[in-house]
């Protein structure tokens, strides 16, 4: 079978769109799994990313096991930091902010997970992880004590994305951020797909099935949606 990235890759080939449900451990249980994965299995997901910016709960190793038995999906882990780090997933998303200049998110925290990682089975996806300003302070800018890129500078954006690209980073990662008021713009999601070569992912304030076609149809390979799930889990009906 197949690794998840030339999964991705093989579906940007054929123009497949994916799209991941986000989970945070801090906002759901155990209990609620017996509700939540019969929707997930419902819904038109690929994949399940699990993680969130603050994650204080001690449950991930157990959430993620019962949903690798119930649900068919590849789990993805998309951390906040190393302590959120579960050899029970397929893989992890290996981010690095570089839309931000703060070191510990730019390679501090990696150093510290690349120990953990190099003992675990996780396929490691390296990650350019780009900010995108949303209209209020996101938990992402608040942990990481970095500001978004300006939603209107369209070429800073490409540019990151490029950087990202050029400095072997595997996907790009637009992020308006978890609850963020306003996704990121179509048309700077059409424009670093146009510029880049690598798979593109895009989350944040998107709270609608139009609002996930319309960021695939402006060029994103795989969309991410989380709040507007946790909030409704029959968002998919």
């Amino acid at each position: 079978m197949d690794n998840l990235y030339t999964q991705i890759i093989k579906a940007k080939t054929k123009n497949q769109k994916l799209l991941a449900i986000l989970l945070d451990p801090d906002k759901i249980t155990v209990a609620q799994l017996s509700v939540l994965i019969p929707k997930i299995n419902q819904s038109p997901a690929t994949h399940l990313f699990i993680g969130g910016s603050h994650v204080t709960t001690n449950i991930l190793d157990e959430l993620i096991t019962i949903l690798k038995r119930d649900c068919a999906l590849p789990v993805v882990l998309f951390p906040g930091n190393p302590s959120q780090i579960s050899d029970k997933a397929d893989g992890i998303l290996f981010l690095s902010l570089i839309s931000g200049r703060n070191p510990d998110y730019l390679i501090a925290h990696q150093v510290q997970a690349a120990p953990i990682l190099k003992r675990t089975h996780l396929e490691i996806i390296p990650t350019g992880y780009v900010l995108i300003e949303s209209g209020t302070q996101t938990a992402v800018e608040s942990v990481s004590e970095t500001k978004p890129l300006d939603r209107s500078n369209i070429d800073l954006v490409v540019a990151t994305a490029l950087a990202g690209e050029m400095l072997g980073h595997q996907l790009i990662y637009l992020e308006a951020g978890s609850g963020a008021k306003q996704a990121v713009p179509p048309n700077m999601i059409t424009a670093v797909a146009q510029n880049i070569k690598i798979p593109l992912i895009v989350g944040g304030g998107i709270i609608t099935l139009q609002g996930i076609q319309l960021a695939h149809d402006a060029g994103a390979d795989l969309v991410v949606i989380g709040t507007a799930f946790e909030n409704d889990i029959n968002f998919f009906n």
